[in-house]
């Protein structure tokens, strides 16, 4: 699935971009209403508060607590934030529905505080779950409007993580088609979102934004390298992301194995950074492979830890599994390598191909070998590493950093609000 990104920073920094200079939606209000991470955790989300702020908008978020963003409000950057509790660990469908229940609960409660206490114009959901259509009915019945920020197909991630269709599956879907036929506006994070919104949602074309998860390049400090994340060993290869069962972090470390102990290579170490829900189950998939010296699990960190990582990792790697769910998602992972100018190895995804382009080689569908051995390759050719890192890096900059965002998420809610 499309992770949260990297920031967990506060730091805030005007949008890089005139149209906010402009304030062109000075005296509107917005509710974020974001149920999966925290605030400002979520990079992107993060990201699209302060460009609204910056373009006039007063702007709350509803979100749930975590570890570190514990406080049930705070004003932050000039932006309100309310945390809710979210006590469930859903590991089931069943589990989740229980979870999602919960957050409605208080996404509702929390929304009409909000109403009386700071007011808004729009409400923007942000998915997963595709269930906030139902916090925004209340209000769109009072003249509200309704921006669906669409950052994954839930009908694909839910077969993505439990294999199967069924009843649930079949709930996503309607509580997608559902959601869709609410939103005034759909915000679209690659053109294959857009094609569901168009398809399956039936929303226009001049209804749907595509406003891509790029990163802001100011935020990003590329340093020198520090070597002690390598254990004593030659080259490093870095991942950041999501740990769970869709993200193929098992094909990773079966990649690893092969190369470690089929091929003999122990001057190479692995080091993944991230949290998830199988990240125990991970670890010891690690230890029952004899990875333990050679694959270092971090868990989330801080920036300045992921800064370190990602200007000292010789290669990146996303090992996505080829399913529907990943080939038309947008990972941030990868703009975030190529942020750092860091060369890439993948399985050959759709939108994954379409962000990286040359910057990456593309290993055969779901084959650890392959994957290992494409590594093998860049490490063996340092200089076309070096090549493929800047021209990754120049199409970050070119097409999908943030400011080029800015004017379209602009678009989005100056459509919505009829301005």
């Amino acid at each position: 699935m499309s992770e949260p990104g990297t920031a967990g920073t506060a730091e805030t920094r005007p949008a890089a971009d005139v149209t906010t200079t402009r304030r062109p939606l000075a005296g509107r209000k917005v509710l974020i209403i974001v149920e999966n991470l925290p605030l400002p955790f979520d990079r992107r989300v993060w990201q699209e508060a302060q460009t609204l702020r910056d373009a006039g908008m007063t702007v709350s978020i509803i979100c749930p607590k975590a570890k570190g963003y514990e406080a049930a409000y705070e004003e932050l950057a000039g932006i309100h934030i309310y945390r809710h509790p979210l006590p469930l660990d859903a590991g089931s469908a069943f589990g989740y529905l229980l979870e999602y229940g919960a957050a409605l609960f208080w996404e509702t409660v929390l929304a009409w505080k909000i109403l009386f206490k700071h007011g808004f114009d729009v409400i923007q959901g942000c998915n997963p779950p595709d269930l906030i259509f139902l916090v925004a009915w209340q209000f769109k019945l009072i003249g509200k409007k309704y921006i669906f920020d669409h950052h994954d197909i839930n009908p694909e991630l839910y077969e993505a993580k439990f294999g199967k269709r069924g009843l649930f599956w079949r709930l996503m879907v309607l509580f997608e088609r559902l959601t869709f036929w609410s939103a005034n506006v759909v915000i679209c994070t690659n053109n294959s979102y857009r094609e569901i919104a168009l398809r399956r949602g039936r929303k226009s074309e001049a209804d749907t934004f595509v406003v891509r998860s790029g990163p802001d390049l100011s935020r990003l400090e590329r340093r020198a390298p520090n070597t002690s994340l390598n254990n004593g060993r030659t080259y490093l290869i870095g991942y950041v992301g999501v740990m769970g069962d869709q993200e193929g972090i098992d094909l990773l470390l079966e990649a690893a194995r092969h190369i470690v102990h089929d091929l003999g290579r122990q001057d190479i170490q692995f080091r993944l950074v991230g949290g998830g829900p199988s990240l125990d189950k991970l670890k010891q998939l690690a230890t029952e492979m004899a990875l333990d010296k050679y694959v270092t699990f971090t868990g989330r960190v801080p920036d300045d830890a992921l800064f370190d990582l990602l200007s000292t990792a010789d290669v990146c790697v996303n090992p996505d599994r080829v399913n529907p769910m990943n080939d038309l998602s947008t990972m941030n992972k990868i703009l975030e390598y190529m942020a750092f100018s860091k060369a890439i190895v993948q399985f050959d995804v759709k939108e994954g191909r379409f962000s990286a382009g040359e910057a990456s080689l593309y290993a055969r569908a779901n084959d650890a070998v392959d994957l290992a051995n494409n590594i093998l390759a860049l490490l063996a050719d340092p200089a076309r590493a070096d090549q493929m890192g800047k021209l990754g890096r120049s199409r970050v900059e070119k097409l999908f950093a943030w400011p080029h965002q800015v004017p379209i998420l602009i678009s989005a809610y100056r459509r919505a609000l009829g301005l």
